[in-house]
């Protein structure tokens, strides 16, 4: 019988195995005076894999092209509730109602990177097909999140073409979701309008907004005029809202915003 030297039981060639580093993600709020600023100004500094770069929050470009990120700033330090406060809401409404979320054809407008999507796919909705504007958003939907949209679509929805807009016709909505992108110019009410028109009579559209937009003079992009307008001439019909925490600002002040959850029962106009 011949003898096992230890060196062939633990070959280096054979049984070690060489794991990569992941790399260091470090976020740097600035505070006081410094971080006291427009919510749209805020910006971090952000450590990765040996660079230093600023990144203002509203550039989601860059924020969704560094793995991480977006979760790291807005959950973890600027503790974000948004998507969960959205959703829920919605639940809730749907059960008021008597509703199977499982009915749900969802057309997730300004989707990121997918967390709004997860929540709808956790709620139980049939089919979800994200639209945002950004490149780097659906490639980081499919780096972080993959599976969870049915499709997921890199569209300007002020300027569609008659193909996509065909396509996204045929998909039937019944739901428009848009967390934490209105305002700010993010969402024009042009977009907004068009991504309306998709859902079919009395579906539901939830949304959030800055409280201060809520305002007739809050709100420069003209989003909550729109809105306002629509509640006013029965376009849509409010189910449910909610103020609540959206999340954090940067000098640690909390950001108020209101989560509605609406039934769509006209069309919307965008007349001054």
């Amino acid at each position: 019988m011949s003898e096992t030297r230890p060196e062939e039981i633990l070959s280096p060639e054979a049984n070690v195995q060489t794991i990569a580093a992941e790399p260091v993600l470090e976020v740097i709020i600035p505070s006081g005076p410094t971080g006291a600023r427009d919510q749209d100004e805020e910006w971090c500094e952000v450590r990765h894999d040996g660079e230093v770069k600023r990144i203002r929050f509203h550039d989601y470009a860059e924020v969704f092209s560094i793995p991480g990120l977006y979760e790291r700033l807005f959950y973890e330090e600027l503790a974000c509730d948004s998507p969960r406060t959205v959703c829920s809401l919605l639940g809730q409404a749907l059960r008021d109602e008597n509703v199977p979320a499982g009915e749900l054809q969802v057309l997730d407008l300004g989707a990121g990177n997918g967390m709004v999507g997860e929540e709808l796919a956790q709620l139980g909705a049939d089919s979800i097909v994200g639209v945002d504007i950004i490149e780097e958003a659906a490639a980081a939907t499919e780096r972080d999140r993959p599976g969870i949209y049915e499709d997921y679509k890199v569209l300007d929805l002020t300027d569609v073409g008659d193909e996509d807009r065909r396509e996204l016709r045929a998909r039937e909505f019944n739901c428009l979701t848009t967390v934490a992108a209105l305002g700010f110019g993010d969402i024009p009410p042009e977009a907004f309008a068009t991504a309306y028109e998709l859902v079919a009579d009395d579906g539901w559209v939830a949304f959030n907004i800055k409280e201060d937009f809520v305002s007739p003079d809050g709100d420069s992009t003209g989003f909550s005029e729109v809105i306002r307008g629509a509640f006013e001439e029965g376009a849509l019909e409010l189910a449910a809202d909610h103020r609540y925490q959206h999340r954090l600002a940067a000098d640690g002040e909390p950001i108020h915003y209101v989560a509605m959850i609406a039934r769509k029962r006209g069309e919307l106009s965008l007349a001054a």
